[in-house]
């Protein structure tokens, strides 16, 4: 057997018990590893009426095949739990080499059950587990934490996981950080671990993560990397400019959304752009496990150096919130890490309060003196720090914009699907992704079926963004295989150079499965589909396969997009055909037993 390590670590943290058990190999070769093995578990082991932040949900946080593997962008895990930002399945994707380190250690997955009585944090070398007191950590922010827990490991290769003050006073956009930058971000994580009372995972490990077929490895491991050098995103772009190249790409095409959606198009946007990034801020290059393409930054701004944003922390700290000053997206990022917040809820939300401000539904006295107003970068970052702490209505702010806007009887200004913050691009003039958000499993995800690809991108060939043709289609194959890149621990940027076929290959030599093309695409079906039928469970329905009303009724304004809304009604019904699903989106006999599920 390749790339499976064979065991599950279980920690009971209300009873201090670890134990460690079999990996179950029939389920993995349906489900993979990662997001979709853990989905299945949870959907089997924890009940639908579960309250996210009771000792009763249960964490697990997995590794893929080939995470920790020589296979290129092999460094991914997934932390899956009930939601409780919006109630759904979480499954939230990090990178960095914590994932790579678990495995070196001879595990292919931690589930977390129960609520220790005080804090608490793990520690696990190689097959030595242990819970420690966290007590003298606990209110400190992630690089303070990250820094105190590997002094006293005593051994700087060991990976730091945790959470910061954010998931300690449980806001419902608390991020669980590691590698000091890298974020398992939407959801909520963060909040179910601060739930737990469990502060941090640390873990070294001294084992390795075999091939199955080391000789065929090296064949397809040489044709993957010839074709990520070779791809102009994943070989030059990204690793040029970072993710914020996209700044002035998606600007262009007019679906760059401004000021809460009320506009799509910056015309200032190029001061916040990748390029503008490289040329004023940029230290150097830093990449994940095994990784070729280097999209990280590490940059310097006004008072402080450290990881740079991505391009959708560049594009809600900035545009979204009116705001082109990148020492302030710089600083609001930063906080974001060190506090342990998802970026893009937190950004977003930002900018619904701005909004709720600009319509007078939120009054001065409610500020304290802190500016609420789209332009205003001070003001913005010191809410970001007040959403980490609770301060004021900073508290009100860290239940997410759609609970915030709610709570002022204007719930239509949260730009979210299923309660989760939509990322930077406005589905209005891009169809196909604006489905994708709509169905999406999780809520407002842009990276679960990234339709960005070829409707902007033209990879792996060039759509029209505006037309519905096959867009259901695309869409769903983009779901299925998006899955499938989660739950094997490969980065989702190799799919803007890397094919089925490189992903079944890379699989095949790794672990022996020998796989078909379509049999690894059901695999990622049948992910698809547990994680539908979770949510139904829940109470979801049609209905919430769904837009904001904005984006449904109100034409883009200005730009190059303009005049445009998106035609969901119109897709919604092919889209759950081409699932193999009813009128209401529930999955037919016939398609479960089709997948086996």
């Amino acid at each position: 057997m390749g790339g499976y390590t064979g065991k599950i670590l279980r920690i009971n943290l209300t009873d201090g018990k670890t134990s460690s058990e079999p990996l179950n190999m029939e389920l993995a070769k349906k489900y993979l590893s990662g997001r979709g093995l853990a989905g299945k578990m949870f959907y089997d082991e924890v009940a639908a009426d579960v309250d996210a932040l009771s000792p009763e949900n249960t964490m697990y946080i997995a590794t893929g095949a080939l995470t920790g593997t020589n296979a290129p962008t092999s460094g991914r895990f997934m932390v899956v739990t009930k939601s409780p930002l919006n109630g759904v399945i979480a499954s939230s994707n990090s990178g960095g080499y914590w994932g790579a380190q678990l495995k070196f250690a001879g595990y292919d997955m931690v589930i977390l059950e129960g609520k220790a009585e005080h804090p608490v944090y793990i520690s696990i070398n190689d097959d030595k587990v242990e819970i420690k007191d966290a007590t003298h950590v606990w209110g400190k922010d992630v690089y303070a934490t990250t820094d105190a827990l590997k002094q006293e490991f005593g051994d700087d290769k060991a990976k730091v996981l945790t959470i910061g003050p954010a998931g300690e006073k449980l806001s419902l956009m608390a991020a669980i950080m590691n590698d000091l930058y890298r974020a398992a971000g939407r959801s909520g994580v963060g909040a179910v671990m601060g739930s737990k009372n469990l502060k941090a995972i640390i873990v070294r490990g001294t084992g390795k993560v075999e091939n199955n077929n080391p000789d065929e490895m090296k064949k397809v491991l040489s044709a993957a990397l010839g074709k990520l050098k070779e791809n102009g995103v994943t070989g030059q772009g990204l690793g040029m400019y970072g993710t914020a190249v996209l700044v002035n790409i998606i600007n262009e095409s007019g679906i760059y959304p401004v000021n809460n959606f009320q506009e799509s198009y910056d015309p200032d946007a190029d001061t916040i752009s990748g390029e503008t990034m490289t040329a004023n801020h940029l230290i150097k290059k830093d990449a994940c496990y095994r990784c070729p393409i280097a999209c990280g930054r590490h940059n310097k701004w006004e008072g402080g150096e450290g990881a740079g944003p991505e391009y959708e922390a560049v594009w809600c700290f900035g545009s979204d919130c009116g705001i082109h000053d990148y020492d302030a997206i710089h600083a609001a990022n930063d906080l974001c890490n060190k506090l342990g917040m998802d970026s893009i809820s937190v950004g977003c939300t930002i900018a619904a309060g701005m909004e709720l401000a600009q319509r007078g539904y939120i009054k001065p006295e409610e500020l304290d003196g802190t500016p609420l107003e789209f332009g205003n970068a001070k003001g913005m970052v010191e809410w970001v720090r007040k959403i980490a702490y609770g301060e004021g209505i900073g508290a009100k702010m860290a239940m997410g914009s759609y609970r915030f806007a709610e709570s002022y009887g204007h719930p239509e200004l949260s730009m979210t699907v299923k309660k989760l913050e939509i990322p930077a691009y406005d589905p209005r003039g891009i169809q196909g992704h604006g489905l994708q958000y709509a169905t999406n499993n999780r809520g407002g995800c842009h990276v679960r079926g990234y339709m960005v690809s070829p409707e902007i991108l033209g990879l792996p060939e060039k759509l029209d963004k505006d037309s519905l043709e096959g867009k259901a289609t695309w869409v769903k194959i983009f779901q299925d295989l998006t899955a499938v890149i989660d739950s094997v621990g490969m980065c989702l940027f190799t799919s803007f150079a890397l094919g089925l076929s490189d992903y079944t290959a890379i699989v095949n030599a790794v672990t022996g499965f020998n796989y078909t093309d379509a049999e690894l695409l059901a695999c990622g079906d049948r992910i698809w589909n547990v994680e539908r039928l979770q949510n139904l469970r829940i109470g979801m329905t049609t209905a919430d396969d769904t837009l904001p009303e904005r984006l449904l009724k109100v034409a883009i304004p200005t730009g190059p997009s303009k005049g445009s809304v998106h035609r969901l009604p119109e897709l919604l019904p092919q889209y759950y055909t081409e699932r193999g699903w009813d009128d209401a989106g529930v999955p037919t006999p016939e398609c479960l037993k089709n997948l086996g599920i």
